[in-house]
């Protein structure tokens, strides 16, 4: 009599029935994908508002809800006094034309001096407040550092400029450089002055202490060593990505 056929085997299921779900492993899984997916969203992001103005920032829309309101009105970089722009860089990023993203000079002198600004540079800043949150945390600067580059290679330095100037807080509550000037001044961006706009500069590390219509002495002498140094990068081409 002839013996019974045996079925063969079929490995990959029993090796699939052996397999022991992990629950750390899957997470990390999706973990990975869900950043890659926002990533993604985010370099999409990057793309659109090279040419479409972000309609609102993290720190625009906390202090809205904090406040029951902003003040903040959008103006091309066209109708921003050119003097303007050179003071916005001359305050915070004098080497904007010269670097990719990242002023590395400005980095090792922060880190030497203890300065809590950390050296960051325009482009930075635009990354941190139209992309990002504020605050300290790892994750966000490693956010900061990847997006920062990307920024770079896809918006010109004018198109930079003129997003930090129309999200950058100048006052509690007044956000862009049109509201700022017409809350300070009484005037509108594109008819600044070289004083006021070098007052307006003068405030943006600490806008809610400063006052661009009432400085102090020691606003007062940073409002002139912004003017000069507007002056200075205007004259040897530091400020020739932007104008």
């Amino acid at each position: 009599m002839a013996g019974k056929s045996k079925k063969p085997r079929n490995t990959a299921a029993a090796k699939q029935a052996k397999r022991r779900f992990r629950p750390v492993r899957w997470m990390l899984r999706w973990a990975v994908r869900l950043g890659g997916i926002a990533m993604v969203l985010v370099l999409g992001l990057v793309v659109l508002f090279a040419a479409v103005n972000p309609p609102t920032t993290h720190t625009i829309w906390s202090e809205a809800n904090r406040l029951g309101g902003v003040q903040r009105n959008w103006v091309d970089a066209d109708d921003i006094a050119p003097v303007m722009l050179r003071a916005a860089v001359a305050a915070e990023d004098a080497n904007f034309c010269t670097h990719w993203g990242f002023d590395m000079d400005a980095i090792r002198a922060a880190i030497d001096s203890g300065a809590a600004r950390g050296g960051s540079t325009i482009s930075q800043q635009v990354v941190k407040n139209v992309f990002l949150w504020q605050g300290r945390s790892w994750v966000r600067k490693a956010l900061e550092a990847a997006l920062t580059p990307a920024v770079e290679a896809i918006w010109s330095k004018r198109r930079i400029l003129e997003v930090y100037l129309n999200i950058a807080e100048f006052d509690e509550g007044v956000f862009g450089v049109e509201a700022a000037a017409q809350r300070y001044f009484g005037t509108s961006a594109a008819r600044l002055s070289t004083r006021q706009a070098s007052l307006l500069a003068s405030v943006l590390p600490n806008p809610k202490q400063r006052n661009a219509a009432n400085p102090t002495a020691f606003l007062d002498r940073r409002a002139r060593a912004i003017a000069s140094g507007a002056a200075t990068i205007d004259a040897d081409g530091r400020a020739a990505c932007f104008q």
